[in-house]
């Protein structure tokens, strides 16, 4: 019953500025985050390189409402990959944008916007040898943002987009995505959907994940396995045997601060395992959305709140 309550609180300004201020947050919150902005999350990204790893890296944000930030945010992200490629590690590290952060919900030509913005941050990935993969947010931004995809493939085709099976509509956009040169992250979703758009049991989500996975990994395209559940994993490299797939024909992917000893345990057997880097000061919904995902990260957080700790 939580899971509703901190994703309705994860668009809350009022829970943001509490969480925010309280004393405890944040070393819960550099579980999950890298760093307040690039430099310490460089650090992170050649840690986890060196330990033989793959990265997608978040600057963080989302909702933006002016046009002023949304070129902000498109300029952190020119200032990411030119760092990235100077460091080196643009061949194991590309990066994941949410287009409501460029733009998307601006009231007047928001889709229009977010394109403008994020088409340049395509093209210096491609310059540098590495590539984009477009987050997906709530239900009502699939439309655009598969739009956007769609103009993005056509001079930079390994551009990358999420699919969230709890979606009704998401068996479907797998079949149309499942092509050649497609990258598709494959997620459960987390964010709080009606029930004329989305399951709501849990069974149902997963039933359909692995729908959806079938449908990705019997198509033409790179399926990338966004799931920390053992059993969707398992069932990915099923998935693998039975259509003749390699490690580096496919990939998991998995959130920064959780399960890693299972990301060591899949880098270590020869599957490429990309973990998904968040950083910057905007952090709050991602944190909320994380504490929603998984019960033990909520008891993780509210055990900082014990006298003691």
């Amino acid at each position: 019953m939580l899971g509703p309550v901190l994703l309705a609180a994860s668009r809350s300004d009022r829970m943001r500025r509490v969480v925010a201020s309280a004393p405890v947050t944040r070393p819960v919150v550099q579980r999950f985050i890298a760093g307040d902005d690039l430099h310490p999350a460089l650090d992170t990204v050649r840690a986890l390189v060196d330990s033989g790893l793959h990265i997608t890296l978040d600057h963080l944000g989302e909702d933006v409402t002016d046009r002023a930030t949304a070129q902000a945010t498109r300029d952190a992200y020119l200032r990411l990959l030119e760092t990235l490629a100077d460091a080196g590690l643009a061949e194991r590290a590309e990066v994941s944008v949410k287009l409501s952060a460029f733009g998307q919900a601006l009231p007047d030509g928001g889709h229009d916007i977010a394109l403008e913005n994020v088409r340049p941050v395509a093209e210096l990935a491609s310059t540098h040898g590495t590539t984009v993969t477009l987050d997906m947010e709530d239900h009502t931004t699939v439309d655009s943002t598969l739009a956007v995809l769609r103009e993005l493939r056509r001079d930079h085709p390994g551009t990358g987009a999420v699919i969230q099976s709890y979606l009704f509509r998401t068996e479907d956009d797998a079949r149309a995505l499942a092509v050649e040169g497609s990258r598709v992250r494959l997620v459960k979703g987390a964010y709080k959907e009606p029930a004329s758009v989305a399951f709501q049991d849990r069974r149902e989500v997963d039933r359909a994940y692995v729908r959806a996975l079938r449908i990705l990994f019997e198509g033409s395209g790179y399926p990338m396995v966004g799931s920390h559940d053992p059993r969707m994993i398992a069932i990915a490299q099923e998935l693998a045997a039975r259509t003749g797939r390699t490690p580096g024909q496919y990939e998991f992917q998995m959130l920064y601060g959780i399960r890693t000893a299972e990301q060591r345990r899949l880098a270590d057997a020869g599957e490429r395992m990309r973990v998904y880097v968040p950083y910057g000061a905007d952090w709050y919904g991602y944190f909320m959305r994380r504490l929603a995902e998984r019960p033990a990260n909520l008891a993780f957080f509210l055990r900082s709140f014990a006298p003691g700790r």
